[in-house]
Formats: C-alpha cells, sequence, structure tokens
C-alpha cells in the first residue's frame, strides 16, 4: 500500500515536471507566454548626457524578455539609461550620477538575475 502511494506521488511530480519544462520549450526562459514585455524608455536617450558608463555581466538572463526586464530595472530610475544584451548576457549602463557596485547589484537581482561582474567603463 504504501509503496503504491509512494510511486504515485513520484509519478505526479513526473507530469508536472513535464508540464513545466513543455512550457519553458514553447514559451521561452521566462515562462512569457509568447507575449513581449513593454520597454520602458528613459526619459533622456542622449548618452553624451550621461558621464558614467558601466558594463555588467549578467546571469540568467537568456532571452528578450530577460534583457527587457534588466532594462527596465534601470530605466525606470532618475539618471539612468541601459541597454541589455542576452545574447552577450551583459547590460551596458550610463548614469548622470555615480553608481556604486553594490547598487546596480541590488537592481539586478530585484530583477531576478546576478551580476556576475561589474566594470567601470568612465
Amino acid at each position: 500500500m504504501a509503496t503504491g502511494i509512494i510511486c504515485i506521488i513520484i509519478l505526479m511530480a513526473c507530469v508536472f515536471g513535464i508540464k513545466s519544462y513543455a512550457k519553458r520549450l514553447s514559451h521561452g526562459c521566462c515562462g512569457g507566454g509568447g507575449e513581449t514585455i513593454k520597454k520602458i524608455r528613459p526619459a533622456d536617450k542622449q548618452k553624451s548626457h550621461y558621464p558614467h558608463t558601466y558594463k555588467l555581466e549578467i546571469e540568467g538572463m537568456t532571452c528578450s524578455n530577460c534583457s527587457t526586464r534588466i532594462e527596465n530595472a534601470f530605466n525606470t530610475r532618475e539618471g539612468c539609461y541601459a541597454r541589455a544584451d542576452s545574447g552577450k548576457r551583459t547590460a551596458t549602463l550610463h548614469t548622470k550620477h555615480p553608481l556604486t557596485e553594490s547598487e546596480a547589484r541590488e537592481i539586478v537581482k530585484k530583477a531576478g538575475y546576478r551580476v556576475t561582474a561589474f566594470q567601470t567603463i568612465t
């Protein structure tokens, strides 16, 4: 009897795992359902107005929806302009005021990703 219950529980776990995997295959890594996330544009898109530039390597960013999430996390902040590249798993961040590495890491973490490298360009 106990063996039968354990087998049913294992079978149910397998079914849920297969459904989750199939959803990822059909809807991308984020389960976006084929819908693209709306990009939030910064108020000022003129790069020459941003004296500070940083390059971030980001773990977990694998699709265009991931890139948009990273960009939106920064572009919603005053004085930030970000462009992310999911293929290279990087983001270039332009800011009007200096940004610390810990601040950048926290913003990316809240978006659901992890910074693996942080480099100040200018």
